[in-house]
């Protein structure tokens, strides 16, 4: 009697193994959904990002100021008859009285 609850024993142990560790196994099953799970979040990120730029993109086939804001944050331009004004940040040298540093 003993050898055959040994023997069903080692039975049920070898048809859960696969079941546990195989291929289509649960741990394996739970590891496949934790890696979906990754790729779904990257993926919304990705068509966040591209729906932004999506947006761009038509912006500037329509509108001027998408085209006129480009130009002048890129490449620096202002308008005809425009006064450009540039503000530098760091030390500041006063020229009567002002607060920079004495000789």
């Amino acid at each position: 009697m003993r050898w055959v609850t040994l023997l069903l024993f080692a039975l049920l142990v070898a048809i859960q193994y696969p079941l546990w560790f195989g291929k289509g196994g649960w741990l394996r099953v739970s590891e496949l959904n934790r890696q979906v799970d990754l790729e779904k979040e990257s993926n919304a990120q990705l068509k966040s990002r591209n729906s932004a730029l999506e947006a761009e993109v038509s912006d500037l086939k329509t509108g001027h100021e998408a085209i006129e804001e480009r130009a002048r944050s890129d490449l620096g331009m202002i308008k005809q008859n425009e006064v450009f004004f540039q503000v530098l940040e760091g030390e500041t040298r006063g020229l009567a009285g002002g607060t920079g540093p004495k000789p």
